[in-house]
């Protein structure tokens, strides 16, 4: 039986496309949020309004997630650095159990925003003349 090996370096690796990808979204949610700046002065109709708090809403809790993920992996990254300085190159099944754990929820997390996303674009094709 072949036993495959994880190395910190691939690990590392994964986390800084995560931290890109994190990232790209805390700058996109500064513009989801300037968009409704702009759309809160064109509408008053109520129904828009209540579209719009939600929205503000749902950027709001995707921004804790987005803090959340970060510091899990800094934290991720930060045992792997001390896991790297007694010398091993791989890590253990624990390590490794916890990082599956953040490759998890930053897929879980991928699928949802993106989901906020298209219906916040189909919105703003509604409501954005």
């Amino acid at each position: 039986m072949k036993i495959a090996v994880i190395y910190d370096s691939d690990l590392h690796f994964e986390h800084k496309q995560w931290q890109n990808e994190l990232e790209f979204w805390e700058d996109e949610l500064k513009s989801f949020n300037n968009r409704l700046e702009d759309l809160v002065t064109f509408h008053d109709d109520k129904d828009v309004l209540e579209k719009l708090e939600h929205y503000q809403n749902e950027f709001i809790l995707h921004q804790n997630v987005i803090e959340e993920l970060k510091e899990t992996i800094e934290e991720h990254e930060t045992n792997i650095a001390g896991h790297s300085q007694m010398g091993m190159v791989s890590l253990d099944v624990p390590f490794v159990k916890k990082h599956l754990e953040i490759r998890t929820s930053m897929e879980d997390e991928r699928w949802i925003y993106t989901d906020l996303k298209k219906e916040f674009y189909q919105f703003l094709t509604k409501y954005w003349n």
